[in-house]
């Protein structure tokens, strides 16, 4: 099974780039960050047409979350558990059958945090503590689960072609990285570094100052495994490529292909 996570960077500005896409890369699962669309806005039909079921979780003009399946989507719920009065369109969950296995898709938009200090670094910070919570829950249920999407962490300095410009951001200060390192803790698996070592692999590159064309990327777009789909992980990938099409995300497509 490949799923992949894609900040798409708002649904109408990717209305055409991000179905080509879908009809290159032809993942059984695809969860989106920032599609920046109320539910009753999301061009649903355009994604059903190929064979994806849709499940959002929209807010107007910021945030938002999505999940396409080729796979029915079952369970679906919006909204991570651990503070009612949250509003912000961040969290969505679902399970999928894969051909031998459930699958409880986790899919997130984890808050920016800047500027840091201040109340939405606060709140980044609380937020990331409802996360570990719901990681918790789901191992103590033995639910083979997966964490996926842009986490607005930057793990490791290596994951910045310029790590010393980040020091007092909120991806890269270092209560963020602690909060990122206690769900690893856990006994979570991070894809991509299982699978690939060293710098220079990124999924962000800002709109300004040409940071495409200078590679001065980070890597914050995430999978993070349970243990038992830690043993069904064959590769993860990410589609840097997209990033030098027309009218792109500022983020690429991470994926991860399971036997699943």
């Amino acid at each position: 099974m490949k799923i992949a996570t894609f900040n798409i960077n708002g649904i109408k500005a990717r209305i055409e780039a991000l179905p080509a896409w879908l009809d290159e890369a032809t993942p059984d699962v695809a969860i989106l960050q920032e599609i920046k669309s109320v539910d009753e806005a999301f061009p649903a039909e355009i994604f059903e047409e190929r064979g994806y079921n849709v499940a959002t979780h929209g807010q107007k003009s910021f945030n938002g979350v999505a999940i396409l399946s080729k796979r029915p989507l079952e369970d679906v719920t919006r909204g991570l558990p651990g503070d009612d009065s949250d509003e912000q369109a961040r969290w969505i969950e679902a399970t999928v059958m894969g051909d031998t296995h459930p699958l409880r898709l986790c899919g997130l938009y984890l808050p920016n945090g800047n500027p840091a200090p201040g109340p939405k670094y606060d709140y980044k910070l609380a937020w990331m503590e409802r996360l570990l919570k719901r990681a918790e829950t789901l191992l103590a249920e033995e639910t083979p689960f997966l964490m996926a999407g842009d986490y607005n962490i930057i793990p490791q300095a290596e994951d910045a072609a310029k790590p010393d410009s980040w020091r007092d951001d909120a991806l890269f200060r270092l209560e963020s990285r602690t909060a990122f390192r206690k769900l690893i803790n856990l006994g979570l698996t991070e894809a991509f570094r299982a699978r690939t070592q060293g710098p220079g692999h990124y999924s962000f590159w800002d709109y300004q100052a040409g940071a495409w064309n200078r590679n001065n990327g980070i890597r914050i777009d995430h999978f993070l495994l349970c243990p038992q789909v830690a043993d069904m992980l064959q590769d993860c990938q990410i589609d840097m490529e997209v990033r030098g099409r027309d009218k792109p995300s500022d983020h690429v497509p991470v994926w991860v292909e399971l036997a699943a």
